[in-house]
């Protein structure tokens, strides 16, 4: 049987002299020779144009609970359809999606066809279709960097868009600022993972750099999307206190309201001799993080009621109660503190 994938022409592209063209959907600005390949492993140049070669081809469709994105301030309660290809643009040693998220070495060639399977078709008309034969009202594109499949996002977002959803990028924040302007008009929300606070951090362990994700933060804050930051905290590598602390301020720096999501890690792909994250280790950041003054952070991936809830930065009342994935809303009218009065920020109904 032929493997076949669907060529879709990267629109995020410059020509470059002697036959190279640049892709410009990531902070890597791959310059791709003749048959070359980025770094993502999917954004390839075949036949002197620049190709998506995972166009329609997802590696993973499931229906999640929005606050697994995370997101804590996005319509609570929520089923969320998650889509997500295989490739991606950074290397992080503890990644934990890696089996897809990391494939690379397929070959395809100026036709089309594949070595390998790389993913079942999902055309964007399908994952649409899947979304209202499921009841859901919101699509997230995640589990790989979203950018590296940009073209492929965009298409189905906006076609979600046209049939009343709300799209959702779960990203690395590794993005261009042309990638963002391609796919603001269709963006309701994002988690953006902020990794650490170093640039040796994210050289190092991430294969990527720090700088364009502050400014992937920066700008969508301006932009007005609905952001979520997470963090998860790796024991003895971006847990120092001072890291932690540096942070929260540049975050408390962009709006004090942005909710900050503390994740603990276990061992995963190329740090299998990680520790996984003391709970004690996230109760010290989620201290740090409150007296740098940001109101809403969250502990990820354990079970702490208090410190995953949702509560009035104003009276301290109880607005929506967590434990793991469920949710209960203790307010009457979404958005609004039954105690004080007092608005809260997200998006919260439709």
């Amino acid at each position: 049987m032929t493997l076949q994938a669907t060529l879709r022409e990267a629109d995020l592209v410059r020509p470059l002299p002697k036959g190279y063209v640049q892709c410009r959907a990531c902070a890597h600005y791959c310059a791709l020779p003749p048959e070359g390949v980025g770094k993502c492993g999917v954004r390839r140049h075949l036949g002197g144009r620049l190709y998506l070669v995972t166009y329609g081809k997802a590696a993973a469709v499931h229906l999640d609970p929005v606050e697994k994105k995370p997101l804590y301030h996005f319509h609570p309660g929520e089923g969320i359809l998650s889509v997500g290809t295989v490739g991606c643009n950074l290397f992080c040693a503890f990644c934990q999606n890696w089996r897809i998220s990391q494939l690379r070495g397929f070959r395809v060639d100026a036709e089309g066809h594949l070595d390998r399977p790389i993913g079942e078709d999902w055309p964007p008309e399908r994952i649409v279709a899947q979304a209202e034969a499921l009841g859901v009202r919101l699509l997230a594109y995640t589990y790989n960097e979203p950018a590296v499949w940009i073209e492929y996002v965009r298409d189905t977002a906006q076609l979600a868009k046209e049939r009343g959803m709300q799209n959702v990028l779960v990203t690395s924040g590794f993005e261009t600022r042309e990638a963002w302007s391609y796919i603001r008009p269709y963006l309701d929300a994002a988690n953006v993972d902020l990794k650490g606070f170093s640039e040796r951090f994210y050289r190092e362990i991430c294969g990527a750099r720090l700088k364009p994700v502050l400014e992937t933060l920066e700008h969508l804050v301006a932009q007005g999307v609905w952001v979520e930051v997470t963090t998860l905290l790796l024991e003895g590598y971006n847990t120092q206190e001072e890291e932690v602390r540096a942070m929260a301020r540049f975050l408390r720096g962009l709006s004090p309201e942005i909710p900050w999501h503390l994740s603990a890690a276990h061992p995963d792909y190329r740090m299998l001799d990680l520790e996984p994250t003391r709970h004690a280790t996230l109760v010290r950041a989620y201290e740090i993080a409150k007296e740098e003054g940001l109101r809403f952070v969250y502990l990820g991936n354990v079970l702490d009621e208090a410190r995953s809830s949702t509560f009035c930065p104003g009276c301290g009342a109880l607005l929506i109660w967590r434990r793991g994935y469920w949710v209960e809303p203790r307010w009457e009218t979404p958005g609004l503190c039954p105690g004080c009065g007092r608005r809260i920020p997200g998006v919260w109904t439709w």
